[in-house]
């Protein structure tokens, strides 16, 4: 049986962070061409598409070559609508399009420029492989680390969560830990459908480099993104 699997980038219109985040230039490119053009390249994606309640985006897409069949509802592009919810309509109205099942989605984030074709294609056999319900990129916390993350009671310094170990080095903090990296959600489509994009228990970790993770949230990241990026060239 074939596996067909649906490339996704959700990329609404109204980002409060940084206006027109999604499309603002790093490098004379708008910052969804980075994730469109890896989306291509990948073997393992069976389509690509771009979800996104604005015709600009829209039209921005299409012009990389990404397919932008349908335009999501603004009811489903507001700052507290759920990525899960965009995910389910983003699946369900391809399938209608293509005609066809979807067996598992993978969410691209248009905020992980730095990610590449090798990376999507690796998350998808390990999904398919472990036929896993989610397959989730992640990051290496070093100076982040749980131990080193603190509260304030009363005026004093307290160990959040994880108790640190004094003069510890950053490189020798354990366990190791990790966080979601805003890059690649690899999900089945049973999970999309119960509006689930990954669960701590159940989720797969794919470890990306340092090099390649980075969240673009403010204009310092779209900088420091564009160092990356010429340095990748």
């Amino acid at each position: 049986m074939k596996v067909n699997i649906l490339g996704v980038t959700l990329a609404r219109g109204g980002s409060k962070s940084i206006k027109n985040k999604n499309i603002k230039k790093i490098n004379n490119k708008p910052l969804i061409f980075y994730t469109i053009k890896e989306a291509k390249k990948s073997k393992k994606l069976t389509n690509f598409i771009v979800s996104t309640d604005s015709k600009k985006i829209a039209n921005i897409s299409k012009k990389f070559g990404a397919h932008v069949p349908f335009l999501r509802p603004k009811v489903l592009s507001k700052d507290s609508s759920s990525s899960a919810d965009a995910l389910r309509h983003a699946l369900i109205n391809a399938e209608n399009f293509y005609k066809k099942k979807f067996h598992y989605v993978v969410e691209l984030m248009c905020t992980n420029p730095l990610k590449t074709s090798i990376d999507i294609d690796n998350i998808i056999k390990l999904q398919i492989k472990n036929k896993a319900d989610s397959v989730i990129a992640v990051g290496k916390l070093n100076d982040h680390h749980p131990a080193r993350i603190k509260k304030i009671i009363k005026n004093r310094l307290c160990d959040f969560s994880v108790k640190e170990k004094l003069e510890t080095r950053r490189q020798d903090l354990k366990p190791e830990a990790f966080i979601r990296a805003g890059s690649i959600y690899a999900m089945s489509r049973k999970f999309i459908l119960k509006k689930i994009r990954y669960k701590s228990n159940i989720s797969i970790p794919y470890i990306l480099p340092h090099s390649r993770f980075i969240n673009i949230d403010n204009s310092d990241d779209f900088i420091l993104a564009g160092i990356k990026l010429n340095e990748k060239k």
